[in-house]
């Protein structure tokens, strides 16, 4: 009996543990599909070219990133409608089409990139069928998205980007400069080429996509059709508090996963790639060469699990996206807790930008500068959705009570504007 205080201590620490983990949801399956094929792409090139001098953008990005998730959590929770909805509350219709066009574009240029990177690095396994590898990854992603609720294989497949962490590992294994590192990350010595502009655009885009605003609305708004007496919260204000913290701990949490892995990945390729003169990575195999110091002959097992499982992960992000955006549009029933004969336009969104993506793969573009464009193009596309994002947080009428406040605001539009710095700063160092 003496043993009981202490028995019921430890209950009650496993069951807050119980509860903070069922806190995990949008939030962080957003963030893990944020170190998608195109981020691993992307934080690759810029450790190999630039070294240490680019790990700012990580520290920079990760306020920046958390805001603006928080503003599309919000918007969805509040309203109980997703993105594309709110934004043609706010904006000119044809205005408000031509950015979900532009969205579909970007998307798919991404999804066809994840798809090609996805077997490119199968065959650096099997050593041959890299077009059709990505042909059988771009099915099992369709099959799973129609007959399959993302929820239920999406935790499973967050286990194989754990393969992500051997980036970590490399860093905690080869010699650093922390010193050097360290400066880099706090923007110390920083230097802005052409070259390196379009890499921060690139960078700031992979981070802060588009495509993670319009999911992590649309799952919110999933989260109060699941949970039957949940109503937007403009309906229901009461449960905002405890609402609000749930979307806080899982956005956090997601978002700091994401930016760890990322920086982690920047610094790996710094030490290795960099440091022995490799600064442009042409190929899968370039990129998975950062492994070798941890992983040896292993190092392209490692790096295509964290590709496959990433990709196979966000393209249902990438295209579901997609089809969350124009199905609201044209007002159509979507969700991928539907079947596919319950929401017919939703799915067909999907099948079509999903073979789009493989008739990409089957043309002579190079898969890993297919990633790196896919989130320059991403960071530019940003700027005008965040800025109708903003806009909508702001909306009284739309918001209730609501409304973003003076922090949420303030990190939001920072965020709006250093992209859009970005982007301008690109344009003008090109000339």
């Amino acid at each position: 009996m003496a043993d009981a205080p202490a028995q019921k201590s430890w209950l009650a620490r496993r069951a807050g543990s119980i509860t903070l983990l069922k806190q995990l949801g949008p939030g962080l399956i957003t963030g893990a599909a944020d170190d998608d094929p195109s981020g691993i792409a992307t934080y690759s090139q810029a450790g190999a070219q630039a070294g240490f001098g680019l790990l700012w953008t990580m520290v920079l990005t990760f306020p920046l990133m958390v805001a603006i998730q928080l503003v599309s959590a919000h918007i969805g929770r509040i309203t109980g409608q997703g993105l594309a909805r709110n934004m043609l509350k706010v904006m000119p219709r044809w205005l408000g089409t031509a950015l979900i066009a532009l969205l579909f574009i970007a998307n798919t240029i991404n999804a066809g990139a994840d798809i090609a990177a996805m077997g490119e690095a199968s065959e650096l396994l099997a050593g041959f069928g890299a077009h059709w590898f990505a042909l059988g990854f771009a099915a099992l992603s369709v099959v799973l998205q129609m007959f399959v609720p993302y929820r239920r294989y999406a935790r499973f497949l967050i286990v194989l980007t754990l393969s992500l962490l051997a980036y970590v590992a490399v860093v905690l294994m080869v010699k650093i400069d922390w010193t050097e590192a360290c400066l880099a990350m706090i923007g110390i010595g920083v230097t802005l080429s052409p070259a390196a502009a379009t890499i921060i655009v690139a960078v700031f885009g992979t981070t802060i996509s588009p495509y993670l605003f319009f999911w992590q609305a649309a799952q919110e708004v999933e989260e109060i059709e699941q949970h039957p007496g949940e109503r937007p919260l403009v309906d229901d204000p009461p449960e905002a508090p405890q609402a609000f913290a749930r979307i806080e701990f899982d956005t956090v949490v997601g978002m700091f996963a994401s930016n760890v892995i990322s920086l982690a990945i920047m610094i790996a390729t710094a030490a290795t790639l960099h440091a022995h003169g490799k600064t442009d990575i042409q190929t899968a195999a370039d990129a998975a060469r950062a492994l070798e110091p941890i992983a040896g002959r292993f190092a392209f097992a490692f790096f295509t699990l964290g590709i496959v499982g990433t990709g196979l992960l966000a393209i249902p992000v990438l295209v579901g996206s997609c089809a969350y955006a124009v199905s609201e549009l044209r007002d159509w029933k979507e969700g991928l807790d539907y079947k596919p004969w319950e929401a017919r336009g939703f799915y067909a969104v999907i099948v079509v930008a999903v073979a789009l993506g493989v008739v990409m793969d089957w043309t002579n573009i190079d898969p890993i500068q297919a990633l790196f464009w896919s989130a320059v193009v991403n960071g530019v596309i940003a700027v005008p959705m965040m800025f109708a994002m903003m806009f909508v947080v702001s909306n009284r009428k739309l918001m209730g009570e609501f409304t973003a406040g003076p922090v949420l605001k303030g990190f939001g539009w920072l965020s709006t504007f250093v992209m859009l710095a970005a982007s301008v700063a690109m344009v003008v160092t090109s000339f």
